[in-house]
């Protein structure tokens, strides 16, 4: 028979850093105290300070993770029935715990994180294809497996792993996502979590570095080319820099930022760094061989393209030779990756207004809408 549980909410150590404009945090780490408070249903209204989290080790996240002495029928989860602006997402704590399918593992989520593709899904921007509502939002997760189907060949309960849950992103998303204390995802889409990197670093790469990837695999980028990334402080292009730098070989890599942000695009491994507040990157007299909008200039974007190069647009309209694509979640792009992330080759980059706590969903939505995060948008602790 199973018990219901009844979570509560770890207590935040608030930390009030300096966050400069040219300086981004690379890492975060949690502390739990020993008191906690009790998590109540309410609006998730975007009232909230963001809070930094303070220092400890990815180990602690993972114990916190697995202290389930069984699985709860009911979790929390924050939850919208209708489509809408941030108003409609709403906490629920009586939201069942999903179904794991033969082929699926049930994670207890650590982290996730939030992606432009949550907020279009969250307005119905593809409702003709979406899964039925309610709605539990959130593609990208981090936490530890407590269950595994019959059907799963490598994963085990206790497996700290990362992944994005959908495989196709606008075909049919779980209905049941990553902003809940479980969720369902098939072990092909999911890889064992980096062993130096912590949950709110891991929950922010996967579909990021997965469309990352693909773009560059589309374009047939490869060693000795070059390549101009636009909106290259963003969640995908701060991983395009790395991957077309450390996996692909690029010979010259140029990217666009707000002035704040250029050191970041340097310290990536971006060879030009253009402040699009006060440079036209279509006027440059080079050109590239590829051009990875991320951010929905294509129109700008081919006119410095070589001839016969791609375009990438992830967004916009898309002017010929430009094109678009909708990225494949598959765990085996992330082993792949996983050795140039343990080696430090490749660096996950977190929003330094972040991580938000699990309080501040709407206020995050609120936040990666503006198209001014650096890197990702992460929710953490959850609930």
């Amino acid at each position: 028979m199973e018990t219901t549980m009844t979570t509560a909410v770890p207590k935040l150590t608030t930390l009030h850093p300096r966050i400069s404009s040219n300086s981004f945090s690379l890492r975060f780490s949690l502390t739990f105290p020993a008191k906690k408070t009790a998590l109540v249903k309410h609006t998730c209204s975007p009232s909230h300070i963001p809070l930094r989290v303070s220092a400890s080790s990815q180990s602690q996240a993972a114990a916190e993770a697995t202290k389930v002495s069984s699985i709860p029928s009911e979790m929390k989860a924050c939850v919208y029935g209708e489509y809408g602006g941030v108003e409609v997402l709403k906490f629920d704590d009586n939201v069942s715990v999903p179904e794991v399918k033969e082929d699926q593992v049930l994670i207890k989520v650590v982290a996730a994180a939030l992606n432009p593709v949550d907020a279009k899904r969250r307005q119905g921007k593809f409702k003709a294809t979406d899964s039925p509502l309610p709605t539990v939002p959130g593609y990208d997760v981090a936490g530890v497996v407590v269950k595994v189907g019959n059907q799963v060949k490598e994963l085990k309960e206790g497996d700290a792993v990362y992944g994005n849950i959908n495989e196709k992103a606008l075909e049919g998303p779980k209905q049941s996502g990553s902003l809940a204390e479980y969720t369902a995802v098939e072990e092909k889409l999911l890889a064992l979590k980096p062993k130096n990197l912590d949950f709110i670093q891991a929950a922010g790469l996967p579909l990021a570095i997965e469309t990352a990837y693909e773009g560059l695999e589309r374009t047939g980028f490869s060693a000795g080319k070059s390549i101009l990334v636009l909106n290259g402080a963003g969640g995908v292009g701060s991983l395009v820099i790395q991957l077309a730098k450390h996996v692909f070989g690029a010979s010259r890599i140029a990217a666009t930022s707000s002035t704040g942000k250029l050191e970041l695009l340097k310290s990536l491994g971006a060879d030009l760094a253009i402040d699009y507040t006060k440079e036209n990157f279509e006027d440059l007299p080079e050109k590239f061989d590829v051009v990875y909008d991320a951010i929905g200039q294509c129109d700008k974007a081919v006119k410095v393209v070589k001839e016969g190069g791609s375009v990438v647009a992830l967004t916009g309209a898309v002017t010929p030779p430009g094109f678009r694509f909708v990225v494949t979640s598959n765990g085996n792009t992330l082993k792949t990756l996983n050795p140039y992330l343990e080696s430090g080759k490749i660096k996950p980059v977190v929003d330094p207004k972040g991580p938000f706590t699990f309080s501040q969903v709407a206020e995050a939505f609120s936040y990666i809408e503006t198209n001014r995060a650096t890197g990702k948008v992460v929710i953490h602790p959850i609930p």
